[in-house]
């Protein structure tokens, strides 16, 4: 959900501050007072293309930002273009200069306007008058008829993973084979010279641990003789004096039981003494003095690391290397054989894809047949004449295989009698396009089967001029589809009629004045009274009659 909108030296706007709701927010003013530049300015945040014209004359920068509620989505989007996720909050921010370059911030960090096109169909989808933002391509329609007919790609997807990863690993062996033969000699020498040192993991470690005491024998036999005589051996030694105190120790606990647990804890160190002591014994006493072994070892470790220099930094390394080195040969010798197991994975992996996919295909096109039906009944309620239709064109080939299926979804509209169908995204009017796609969604959400896919429709949608070319009752089902559609998700939107502006969960007004010689911007949220009062100014004009306030909360009554 869209939070707040924030626009700076943009255009006409000196600075100006929108705060938004859950539901359908309407955004209404009169002509000129900067409404439709709000909608630009957020398309602009949702990766639209910047021009050096909306800087405001005078200024060095436009600067536009807005604040969104967080997705699971939009934070692995963050992620996977390391930005770190605040938790709750995405927060857009771009900067057009006067100079014509840009920045572009998300949550405070530096990013690109290619990560907010990232983020547009997870944040918001904008329907401008000039065009449609937020990417309602192909792709997007395709997620549209998958949301309505409640199609799962899962199958198609994980299906499309298995048949990509065999077709990667063949053409990896057949690409590379010359290299490989290439390389054959040196992996050869590489693998005999690893296998004759017999190495074990770990062993390069323990061999420097016995070199260290092999080259210090004398000290290390020293240090623990001495440590034996004071701990235990000698007539000043630990163990003497702890026996002396013992025998003391008891004398006090026969008459005193308060010195019973200290007596215990003496009779504990002198044994702890005692067993530290043989053990210290004990090592001196295995303590070989070996020229040889000594000499042995660091020729092992020499070999050690003559082959870690090559390697690895560790002899498990040198092994791994060694196992690799294996592998690459063994793969080269049974070159034919291998090549025949991944044909067949390959056969196996597209034969399922294709059946996967075909199923996908017959899902959506029965689901276009009834969207269809569906959008062009909705379109037709909104004062325009239209015929509608939904098609789905599969290309087996596999150029055209995606995770989504081999299907191209297309949306295609006459807006006259007689004309052919053509593309959506052809509509030459702005008011028209918001008023399919308002359909559309109304269409999806009414529609819709149930559960509904991991195709979400984005959080907040936003329309623009919805309402050009209709009045009465088309303005009323405008207003009831908006409605409609605010019960699932946020609805932003435009318009100059009061029939829709009735409807709004909140009323924003736009508005603008002129301090010290320039035009300054304003955006209030109304509360009912001024609502009412905004409502009665749309139906009479400048002058607010008692009628015309009348009329205007009757309408507001009857919305509800």
């Amino acid at each position: 959900m869209l939070v707040e909108l924030r626009a700076e030296n943009y255009a006409v706007i000196d600075h100006a501050i929108a705060v938004f709701g859950p539901g359908l927010n309407l955004l209404t003013g009169e002509t000129g007072a900067g409404k439709s530049i709000l909608v630009d300015a957020l398309a602009l945040l949702m990766g639209g293309k910047s021009s050096v014209d909306v800087v405001r004359h005078g200024a060095e920068k436009a600067v536009v930002s807005c604040v969104f509620e967080s997705t699971a989505n939009a934070d692995a989007i963050l992620e996977e273009n390391g930005i770190d996720s605040t938790g709750s909050e995405v927060i857009l921010r771009r900067e057009v200069l006067s100079t014509g370059k840009g920045r572009v911030f998300v949550n405070n960090q530096p990013a690109t306007a290619a990560v907010l096109r990232q983020l547009a169909p997870e944040l918001a989808l904008v329907h401008a008058q000039s065009e449609t933002h937020g990417s309602f391509d192909q792709a997007q329609q395709r997620i549209l008829l998958d949301r309505f007919g409640g199609i799962s790609i899962d199958t198609v997807s994980e299906a499309h993973a298995r048949w990509r990863l065999a077709h990667e690993r063949l053409e990896e062996l057949l690409q590379g084979e010359q290299d490989r033969l290439r390389m054959v000699d040196l992996w050869s020498y590489q693998h005999k010279e690893i296998a004759a040192a017999h190495l074990e993991p770990g062993e390069d470690e323990a061999f420097e641990t016995e070199k260290r005491v092999l080259a210090n024998a004398e000290k290390l036999y020293t240090a623990a003789m001495g440590a034996f005589e004071q701990l235990y051996e000698g007539g000043a030694s630990a163990e003497v004096a702890l026996r002396a105190a013992l025998r003391n120790v008891e004398e006090l606990a026969r008459y005193d039981s308060r010195f019973a647990e200290a007596a215990l804890q003496l009779a504990s160190a002198r044994a702890t003494i005692g067993d530290l002591s043989a053990s210290l014994r004990d090592y001196a006493e295995g303590i070989d003095a070996s020229p040889e072994r000594l000499a042995e070892i660091e020729d092992r470790l020499a070999l050690i690391d003559r082959l870690k220099r090559k390697y690895g930094k560790t002899a498990a390394e040198v092994i791994a290397f060694g196992e690799e080195v294996a592998r690459k040969l063994a793969e080269v010798e049974d070159r034919d054989e291998i090549l025949k197991v991944l044909r067949k994975d390959l056969e196996l992996a597209a034969a399922a894809y294709r059946a996967a996919a075909g199923a996908l295909s017959a899902e959506r096109k029965a689901a276009a047949r009834k969207l269809a039906h569906l959008a062009e009944a909705q379109i037709n309620s909104l004062a325009m004449k239209v015929r509608f239709d939904v098609t789905v064109t599969s290309s087996e080939a596999e150029s055209h295989w995606t995770a989504a299926g081999w299907d191209q979804v297309q949306c295609n509209i006459s807006t006259n009698p007689g004309e052919p169908l053509k593309p959506l995204d052809e509509i030459a009017s702005g008011g028209e396009m918001s008023r399919v796609m308002l359909a559309l969604k109304v269409s999806v959400e009414e529609g819709a089967v149930k559960p509904k896919t991991k195709n979400p429709a984005p959080r907040t949608l936003v329309f623009d001029e919805i309402d050009i070319g209709i009045g009465g009752r088309a303005a009323e089902a405008v207003g009831q589809k908006l409605k409609s559609l605010s019960r699932g998700q946020q609805v932003l939107c435009v318009t100059h009629l009061p029939q829709i502006a009735a409807f709004a969960d909140q009323h924003l007004v736009v508005d603008k004045r002129e301090a010290d010689g320039r035009t300054k911007t304003q955006i209030r949220v109304l509360d009912d009274r001024a609502r009412t009062h905004e409502v009665a100014r749309m139906l009479s004009g400048a002058t607010v009659s008692d009628t015309s306030l009348q009329h205007a909360a009757q309408m507001i009554a009857g919305s509800r």
